[in-house]
């Protein structure tokens, strides 16, 4: 006899598991089947000689305080999971304009566009945060679990707006792409580019193309007086870790290294799954944790037919580069945990090789690295062709020359801020966008669907499929860790229902 769920998801990204985790929760028979030998999608870590390399996240915020405007942070709360983090403040900045140390909080920002643009520019950063508070008042008072854009109904927006009657103008800006509100407040061209680079960072896609909603709610968190950012100790697997543990409390089952092969359909509605293996799992509602043009290949191809927008229409992120080091920590002061490189504001945010983001956890955990030893993941966000390397062959000369070359990138870049970097490095990894492809398992190793906010394309979990959800990075504006939170919590809801999902809510006053 064939298992039987209430529910399968595809995949353990951060969007399945919180799907899977709200569900189990909520009493649901839960099976989680995902690919890899380990959960938690991009947000995994691998282990080599006493170092612990992270592949994915490395910027967190709003998870352990209380309120937050942070669906990921939320949805912890509300499974009672808790999960050990450090706070700290700064990252080191290297533009154009300067090399600095910079604070989140609203004052430190302020005082190093005095520094560097002058106290004009000052006051139109004063202006441009004062447009953006009303959208992040609207955000922390509908918060993104509890209003899925498809379910929200006209009834609760006018009981809702009553709470923010002055702001009730600024309600249709919220979906729209953040670039216009930046272009009613913002002249100078450093904090335009400030602006964009944000974007790029929690999108994949500049600031016209970022939905607004999502940088209101990183403005709230990134530059109230009282800011921080903060780092889960262990790293990104240790929320894996809390949503893994809740989900499997509460009975839910996670098979790892099982592929799911095909999505089963009895009478046109979505009746389980069968893994490459060729085992069969029966259940009444399919939730794709994958990107969307994996999604498509799961299903047969007259489903495919009804599906919007069409695989070949949707326009895709760029892909990575990616660095991992181990090196020697000796005589090294004050070393950032997180750093950013922007090599030229003209050549735009999303130009190749043009932006690299490290992160050296170590200088804050230190059980992540052996004795005296630090540990550096480095990327290039979302801004690498796919086209140059998808017919090389990862043991052919040709890629390697060409990884060593492209990635040449991140030790030019790591020089200004370790001058001997060079000569203290123990383990060296270089990754590509067939790395990326390889262990995400995302199409053309692609951050997501470019869909861009301005015009209003992302799907939601909703498939034109009876019983057939979506979940994670292709299903809601902003392809970041709180967005896909929110997908897996909005997927969640129309399983159990509006009602039981609000019941839900409530045990967090949400």
């Amino acid at each position: 006899m064939m298992n039987k769920y209430d529910v399968i998801i595809i995949g353990s990204g951060i969007g399945g598991l919180c799907c899977g985790s709200l569900l189990a929760l909520a009493g649901k028979k839960v099976l989680i089947a995902e690919a890899h030998s380990q959960p938690g999608g991009v947000a995994h870590s691998f282990n080599m000689r006493g170092y612990k390399f992270e592949s994915g996240p490395s910027l967190w915020s709003g998870i352990g305080k209380w309120p937050t405007t942070n669906p990921l942070g939320q949805i912890l709360r509300l499974l009672d999971e808790k999960v050990e983090l450090i706070k700290y403040q700064g990252w080191h900045v290297n533009v154009p304009e300067g090399e600095f140390n910079l604070e989140v909080g609203q004052e430190p920002f302020k005082e190093r566009i005095r520094l560097l643009r002058g106290e004009k520019s000052v006051k139109e950063w004063d202006s441009f945060v004062s447009g953006i508070r009303p959208l992040s008042q609207i955000v922390s008072e509908i918060p993104l679990l509890s209003s899925s854009p498809e379910t929200i109904n006209f009834l609760e927006i006018i009981k809702l707006a009553s709470k923010f009657l002055p702001n009730i103008k600024s309600l249709p800006k919220l979906n729209g792409g953040f670039g216009d509100i930046v272009d009613s407040h913002l002249n100078d061209p450093f904090l335009r580019n400030w602006v964009d680079l944000l974007s790029f960072l929690i999108s994949g896609m500049p600031m016209h193309d970022t939905n607004s909603a999502a940088m209101a709610t990183l403005f709230d968190e990134w530059f109230k007086p009282a800011s921080y950012l903060e780092y889960p100790k262990g790293g990104s697997e240790s929320i894996v870790k809390a949503l893994v543990d809740s989900f499997k409390k509460n009975g839910g089952e996670l098979i790892l290294s099982s592929k799911v092969e095909a999505v089963n359909f009895s009478k046109n509605i979505a009746s389980g799954v069968t893994l490459e293996n060729g085992s069969n799992f029966i259940s009444n509602f399919v939730v794709m944790n994958t990107d969307a043009w994996t999604s498509r290949k799961l299903i047969p191809q007259e489903f495919q037919k009804k599906w919007s927008p069409k695989a070949k229409d949707i326009n895709k992120c760029g892909s990575f580069l990616h660095i991992h080091l181990g090196f020697d920590a000796s005589g090294l002061q004050n070393l950032p945990i997180h750093a950013i490189h922007v090599d030229n504001w003209e050549r735009g945010i999303t130009a190749e090789r043009n932006v690299a983001v490290f992160s050296i956890p170590s200088v804050l955990d230190k059980s992540m690295a052996p004795k005296g030893k630090h540990v550096l993941h480095g990327y290039t966000p979302a801004n690498e062709p796919w086209e140059i390397w998808k017919n090389l062959k990862s043991n052919e000369l040709a890629y390697k020359e060409l990884k060593e070359e492209r990635c040449s990138i991140f030790l030019k870049s790591l020089r200004k801020i370790i001058p001997d970097i060079d000569n203290r490095i123990e383990i060296k990894l270089l990754g590509t966008p067939l790395t990326h492809k390889k262990y995400t398992n995302t199409y053309c190793g692609s951050y997501g669907p470019a869909l861009s906010a301005a015009q209003g394309l992302f799907p939601g979990c909703k498939t034109s499929v009876r019983n057939l959800l979506t979940c994670g990075a292709s299903t809601f504006p902003g392809i970041g860790i709180p967005a896909v939170s929110a997908s897996g919590a909005y997927a969640a809801e129309k399983i159990m229902g509006k009602k039981e999902y609000k019941k839900l809510l409530k045990t967090i006053d949400l």
